[in-house]
């Protein structure tokens, strides 16, 4: 199984911090930046090759390439994505249909949070998908959403979903098994062609309602953030010091 990083984003409302630099290589504690996090939490699981996909700034990403394989130990293949600053993730993950068959932990590279979520969903094994789903938090309307189905698996994903009606929300963490790879490339390809400015969380659903199940992992009560804007880094700082 292979690490996966999804960092292409522009990070639009984290400027002027992001103003040639991708939200991955922000600081979070002292210089550990939130890729460094993800790097860390997957060589700590035994995962030492990892694909980023890259996009915005892809250069910066590209010239710190080396360090980071001997900082933590792995081996970065980086995938670049010319349409990063057009199109939205579903095209992202696409682009690296190629490693899904080696098995994949995905990770979003805009994710501060512990190694106890990899953990977790490794120990979930067994669906050909697992979404990583805190269950514990309070939903309010930008939360990706979840829904699950009488039998335990994802029946809807996404933001629009009624607060009071979803089971979780979804942290940008994802297993993915290699008899997946197939028919989840073939959802994430109908999902961006569709509409590229859908997200690859479309694309699972896509996956869903042709028939495939994706399960979920609950990750406990535990300390994470997705960094969109500037009080969400306050936060990722506050908590990646916890660490």
């Amino acid at each position: 199984m292979i690490g996966m990083v999804l960092a292409a984003g522009q990070g639009q409302r984290l400027r002027p911090l992001t103003i040639g630099l991708p939200k991955t290589l922000l600081p979070v504690a002292d210089e550990t930046t939130i890729l460094d996090n993800a790097l860390a939490n997957l060589r700590s699981v035994d995962i030492d090759e990892v694909v980023i996909v890259t996009g915005f700034a892809a250069e910066r990403i590209q010239e710190q390439a080396p360090a980071l394989e001997q900082r933590f130990g792995v081996r970065l293949e980086l995938v670049y994505n010319d349409r990063a600053e057009e199109w939205n993730n579903a095209y992202s993950l696409w682009l690296a249909r190629q490693f899904f068959g080696e098995g994949v932990l995905l990770v979003n590279g805009d994710t501060v949070h512990p190694v106890s979520v990899e953990e977790r969903l490794l120990a979930a094994r067994g669906p050909d998908i697992v979404l990583a789903l805190d269950d514990a938090k309070s939903l309010g309307q930008e939360e990706m959403k979840v829904v699950l189905a009488e039998d335990g698996g994802m029946q809807r994903i996404n933001k629009q979903a009624d607060p009071q009606a979803s089971d979780g929300e979804y942290i940008g963490l994802t297993l993915i098994e290699p008899q997946a790879a197939a028919p989840l490339a073939d959802a994430l390809e109908a999902t961006w062609r569709r509409d590229p400015g859908l997200y690859y969380e479309d694309g699972y659903q896509e996956f869903v309602d042709r028939g495939g199940f994706i399960g979920v992992a609950p990750i406990g009560s535990v300390e994470w953030v997705e960094v969109d804007n500037h009080d969400d880094l306050a936060r990722a700082k506050e908590i990646a010091c916890q660490y």
